[in-house]
């Protein structure tokens, strides 16, 4: 029977509206999104970053920061929405009028 690898390859990226990071890391089978986060040291790479702000996902479905991630993932830290979609919507309809 084959042994189970120690480590996972993951990847982290973040999107800013000017520049976007993806950071590759080998962690610990077993690491959390936080920890991921923690690793790709983000924080110092990326203006105005505020870790307690963002959101996390994974190939786009939404995740906690407590997630155990796997093998290949990708990690996708979400920023805020500044304005509701719904609203923003509504703002582009209007202005067509």
């Amino acid at each position: 029977m084959a042994e189970t690898p120690s480590t996972i390859r993951v990847q982290v990226v973040c999107a800013l509206p000017a520049r976007t990071w993806r950071v590759e890391l080998t962690l610990p089978r077993g690491a959390t999104a936080a920890e991921a986060l923690a690793a790709s040291n983000l924080a110092v790479q990326a203006p105005d970053f505020d870790a307690s702000t963002l959101g996390y996902a994974v190939f786009g479905k939404p995740i906690s920061a407590a997630s155990v991630l796997r093998e290949g993932d990708r990690l996708e830290l979400l920023r805020p929405l500044r304005i509701d979609p719904k609203q923003a919507r509504r703002r582009r309809a209007g202005a067509g009028d």
